[in-house]
């Protein structure tokens, strides 16, 4: 089968494409999965639901004939997922995908990372929103300290992974975490992630009044640190990264909300629960499952999942800045991995 290149309807190329693996996560964090929300009595999906090893490397091998370069592996917690590694390595051999990364907790890691990296995975970005061990625990709601995702992130780098931090950023929560973090990932050279607090979802009730901008994070690092602006590296690059001035160590903001990057966006998702997704904030999602699991070809997959980006006109951001009413129903990041 002949390779495509497919475009959207604004001209953008598909090139990423990030698979969510399970919805199940051993942290409740406020912004993705809060414990009042999901608790207990929650149906997750049942195994059957999600898509098998199987039907995600023939999915993402499709997605290689369409243009994507780079996968990426979330969840909910995809740690959680049994014999991870197995599917990393098959995805590995995947014609035209040369670059494979994986969004944890972290929790997980220190167990994994080396079998990870073994299998083919490059890199890790690992999610942490404190310093303070109980400012952490209320965070992710299930009363687990710092110690454990930094553990994980040493591992991880011990193993060969790159290695980077996201934080997100909630007024009135954790921002003053915001030096401590930097002080901790400059000394041991990792890049953080400041991640502004986002509309993802219906549950986190979120509100612009809680959003700390990249303009605030910065002014604030510049009471302490000296930063210079660094070219991005491709198109379509999500994260501005600045450098601390007389080292290689950088820092990156995720500015979804203040500074749309709607317009070089080349990424598509795939939810737990099997549907392909075109935007980060459209909850209409396209059934891939029932499709895998059909009688359908790779031919006829292809073209259905190619018209599905040719028809692409998604600009929530750029028109949220705008001030257009966006009302629409949202997928919740524990589905789609964020």
């Amino acid at each position: 089968m002949n390779n495509i290149k497919v475009k959207d309807t604004l001209d953008r190329p598909l090139r990423d494409l990030r698979i969510s693996v399970i919805d199940r996560c051993n942290f409740r964090c406020q912004y993705c999965m809060p414990a009042e929300i999901f608790n207990e009595s929650f149906k997750f999906l049942p195994r059957e639901e999600l898509l098998s090893y199987e039907e995600i490397e023939r999915v993402s091998r499709i997605f290689a004939r369409l243009g994507v370069e780079k996968l990426r592996i979330t969840g909910g917690e995809p740690l959680l997922r049994k014999n991870l590694p197995a599917l990393i390595k098959n995805l590995t051999a995947i014609e035209g995908i040369n670059d494979i990364g994986l969004t944890t907790n972290g929790v997980l890691l220190n167990r994994y990372a080396k079998e990870l990296k073994e299998a083919g995975l490059h890199r890790v970005n690992v999610s942490l929103d404190s310093m303070e061990d109980e400012l952490f625990k209320e965070i992710n709601g299930r009363n687990v300290g710092t110690g454990p995702v930094i553990e994980g992130m040493f591992a991880a780098r011990d193993a060969g992974l790159g290695v980077k931090v996201n934080m997100v950023v909630k007024k009135g929560l954790n921002e003053s975490q915001i030096l401590p973090m930097a002080r901790f990932c400059k000394n041991e050279g990792f890049q953080l992630r400041y991640i502004e607090f986002m509309d993802v979802g219906n549950t986190n009730g979120w509100q612009m009044d809680n959003v700390v901008t990249k303009k605030e994070i910065i002014n604030l690092l510049e009471t302490e640190f000296e930063l210079e602006p660094t070219d991005p590296d491709y198109f379509g690059e999500v994260a501005k990264r600045y450098r601390y001035k007389g080292t290689d160590t950088q820092v990156g903001f995720i500015t979804s909300v203040t500074e749309s990057f709607c317009g070089s966006c080349t990424r598509a998702r795939i939810s737990a629960n099997g549907s392909i997704y075109t935007c980060l904030f459209n909850g209409n999602g396209h059934d891939i499952k029932a499709l895998l699991r059909s009688d359908m070809t790779d031919e006829e997959l292809t073209s259905q999942i190619a018209s599905i980006w040719n028809h692409r006109k998604d600009r929530y951001s750029d028109e949220r800045a705008e001030g257009k009413n966006n009302n629409q129903e949202k997928i919740e990041m524990s589905y789609i991995g964020g």
